[in-house]
Formats: C-alpha cells, sequence, structure tokens
C-alpha cells in the first residue's frame, strides 16, 4: 500500500496509531472537541515522507495570503522526528509523527476496514493498529502562530498492533485462572 497525493492531500501508506480519540470528539484545555490522532510513520516509509513533505511545501505556497505574502523562516510544520521530540517513547523510534486532528462540527471519520466496509465496533480502532490515513494540509494563522497544520480525513484499519496504552487486556491478566477452582462463585 503506497502513499498517495493530490494537491495538500495525502492517503498514507500504513501508520501507527497513537493517541487515537477517533470514536468521540475531545477538548483539550477547553477548546472545541476534536478527534484526533498521531500517525506513527517509520523513517522507512520514504514514499509516505515524501508525499507528506510535498504536500507541506503546497500548502506553504497555498498559504502565503494568510502569512502576509511570504512564506516566514520559522513557520511551524506537522512532521516531526520521533526520535528527537518523543526520544524516551519506543512506540516513537526510528520514526517521523504528525498530529492530525478534525472538529466535531465536521463529523467523525470515516473509518473502514481493508475492505473498505465501515466499522462500528469502538475497540476496532485503537493506539496500537496499523492504519491508513487520509489527511489535509492547510496553512494557519491564529494570535500570531504561523504553520500548516494536519487535517484528519478518514481513517482505513490495515491490521491489528500491540496496544500502546501500557495496560493489559483481561484475557492476560487472568489467563492462569483455573475455571475449575471450587474458590470460584
Amino acid at each position: 500500500m503506497s502513499a498517495k497525493r493530490n494537491g495538500t492531500k495525502v492517503i498514507t501508506g500504513e501508520v501507527r496509531a497513537s493517541y487515537a480519540n477517533v470514536w468521540e470528539p475531545q477538548s483539550i484545555n477547553g477548546s472545541d472537541e476534536k478527534y484526533s490522532v498521531s500517525l506513527i510513520i517509520s523513517k522507512e516509509d520514504t514514499e509516505t515522507i515524501k508525499a507528506i513533505e510535498q504536500a507541506i511545501e503546497e500548502a506553504k505556497e497555498d498559504g502565503k495570503a494568510k502569512f502576509g505574502g511570504k512564506i516566514p523562516n520559522s513557520l511551524k510544520t506537522p512532521l516531526r522526528d520521533g526520535d528527537e521530540e518523543r526520544e524516551d517513547d519506543e512506540a516513537y523510534k526510528n520514526s517521523y509523527f504528525i498530529n492530525a486532528n478534525r472538529n466535531a462540527s465536521q463529523g467523525q471519520p470515516q473509518i473502514v476496514d481493508a475492505y473498505k466496509n465501515k466499522i462500528t465496533d469502538t475497540t476496532a480502532v485503537y493506539s496500537g493498529c496499523f492504519i491508513r490515513a487520509s489527511v489535509n494540509f492547510f496553512a494557519f494563522n491564529t494570535n500570531g502562530n504561523k504553520g500548516i497544520a494536519a487535517g484528519l480525513g478518514n481513517i482505513q484499519k490495515i491490521r491489528d498492533g500491540e496496544m500502546l496504552s501500557g495496560g493489559s487486556t483481561a484475557d492476560e491478566d487472568f489467563d492462569e485462572l483455573d475455571t475449575d477452582d471450587d474458590d470460584l462463585i
């Protein structure tokens, strides 16, 4: 599954979902409620990275008017290096990442499986599973903050992965329980 780009819109290759708030919008520090996900992109996936870099450059050009006619040198961009910014988090090792979100007023992202069937099971897409995502890059200039943001489009689950929550499942916690034990109620 290769990445695709059309202007400022990118369909990623296979990436890993982290901080996946894709079923219910969340408000952070009193902000508007948003659906969001951090997309962890292996540094080996040069095709997705190149598509994202090109889309960001196009978004910069498209956003010149918001920046007063020229692109600022210190523009914030969404593609970040996990080895530098999340060095203590093993999930981000040898990876880049993008935090993509969409306002709740835009509605929930469509979430489908590998065959494009709608997923309604809210446990199916989680932090740690592998997905593809559509992301649109756009310029912003808000309260003196200028940059390029990543708007979350839709999500396609590709396969399961180890949960990133740090927790364990009930099966893992209780795998040694003898169900023939007389102490059970």
